[in-house]
């Protein structure tokens, strides 16, 4: 049995390159070794499948720190708008939502798939499910299709490889696919966890004094060895029985994970800003006339509303302050001290929870080898990639899905018209 294209995985990458390559009205055979189609889709954006993000082209590029850049000839050709056009188009009515999410108006996960199931059976694309792949075939320096692990081999002009990273396993991305990669002479660059939550050893995380502490609208930094921020990202974390986590976090991680290899460090230190609309100055300046203002009242309750009270009696204590003193006894040093506490209160943090447990997989198949406009491998002619294989890593927010929209798009495209230059 023969095909013009084979896409391997089927997940929004892999979903988007089966369209495409059967809109250009090749034969196109989707594999999957999951159960069902879309499983990682089905979860994203809690559920509710936040498929594109509509922030300008220069922002989306911005956010997504790992190669980005590498996009831009592919935005020149399929981009987000084309994104919300084809979900429009398949009937998903879209809504923004904040910082440009794009959601489907019913608000189901399952919408968006069933739409992307129904395009596939109106193209006629053969859908296997439960069917691993064990390899992809290469003969004579070109691609002739794949063989299943039953040993099945089924023929094509050229693969789609749309199999994922490693990260979120249980939607069966386990690195399958860069066995293949590497078989076509593809150099893998080093994986490592991204948007994943933060670790520490610190005392005040091991004896749970923060555990569940919410703060909103903080700037978190990850700092070099001498002290200087690599990166800042203002939103909310949260700390947890383990470390720290929440959108702020998820974004630091990979510059935790980077800056460890980079110097060759156990521990990385971290700091919060959780005032950061006041310099420091101006906050201490603040303080102290609040204190002035109420002279007899003991310090936590002058205090109340600067910080959410659990975080603000710890910034007490770490300060030397004790919560009871009254206002007025409170020396000029301990103020100053608990000002920088708000402004930057230090800790160290040892790594984060292992690639399993992250959103997205940083690192892969490195994009100096795949064709920007085409996502064809340059090495192997017939051989394509998308999606999280590729060494192409964002925040989350709608990019990761949409860099995988855009990627499979191509990828699809242009293995059926490969296919069709090789009849």
């Amino acid at each position: 049995m023969k095909f013009d294209v084979i896409v391997v995985g089927g997940g929004p990458s892999g979903l988007m390159a089966a369209i495409a390559a059967g809109e250009k009205n090749a034969k196109v055979m989707l594999i999957d070794k999951g159960d069902k189609l879309g499983r990682k889709l089905a979860i994203s954006g809690g559920g509710r499948c936040n498929v594109t993000n509509r922030l300008p082209i220069e922002e989306i590029v911005k956010h997504i720190p790992g190669n980005g850049r590498f996009l831009y000839s592919a935005f020149s050709i399929f981009n987000n708008e084309d994104i919300i056009q084809f979900f429009e188009n398949l009937g998903i009515k879209l809504k923004e939502e904040d910082h440009g999410r794009m959601f489907p108006v019913t608000n189901k996960a399952q919408s968006v798939v069933d739409a992307l199931l129904k395009r596939l059976s109106e193209l006629n694309v053969t859908i296997k499910t439960n069917t691993p792949v064990k390899e992809v075939l290469y003969d004579h320096q070109q691609v002739t299709g794949v063989m299943l692990q039953n040993g099945e081999v089924i023929h094509s002009d050229s693969v789609v490889v749309a199999v994922g990273g490693k990260s979120v396993p249980q939607t069966g991305s386990t690195g399958d696919g860069f066995p293949w990669a590497e078989k076509a002479g593809h150099s893998i660059s080093e994986l490592f966890p991204t948007e994943v939550p933060v670790t520490s050893d610190e005392f005040f995380i091991k004896e749970k004094t923060l555990q569940g502490l919410s703060l909103r609208d903080v700037a978190i930094s990850v700092l070099n060895p001498k002290g200087k921020p690599i990166i800042t990202h203002k939103m909310d974390m949260i700390f947890t029985h383990f470390g720290i986590s929440g959108p702020a976090v998820l974004r630091c991680s990979q510059f935790v994970v980077k800056a460890m290899k980079k110097w060759n460090l156990q521990h990385v230190t971290m700091s919060i800003d959780a005032l950061p609309d006041f310099n420091e100055e101006q906050l201490f300046q603040h303080i102290m006339k609040i204190l002035k203002d109420e002279p007899k009242k003991a310090v936590k309750n002058s205090l109340k509303g600067l910080l959410p009270e659990r975080y603000l009696l710890f910034l007490l204590h770490m300060s030397g302050i004790d919560e009871n003193t009254q206002a007025s006894n409170v020396s000029v040093e301990k103020i100053r001290s608990f000002t920088k506490g708000c402004k930057q209160f230090q800790f160290t943090v040892n790594g984060t929870l292992p690639l399993e447990k992250a959103f997205v997989t940083g690192g892969g198949v490195s994009v100096k080898e795949i064709e920007p406009k085409t996502m064809a491998s340059k090495l192997m002619p017939g051989l394509y990639f998308c999606g999280e294989i590729l060494d192409i890593y964002g925040y989350t927010g709608g990019y990761n899905i949409t860099s995988a929209l855009v990627t499979g798009r191509l990828a699809g495209m242009n293995a059926a018209i490969y296919s069709t230059d090789c009849h």
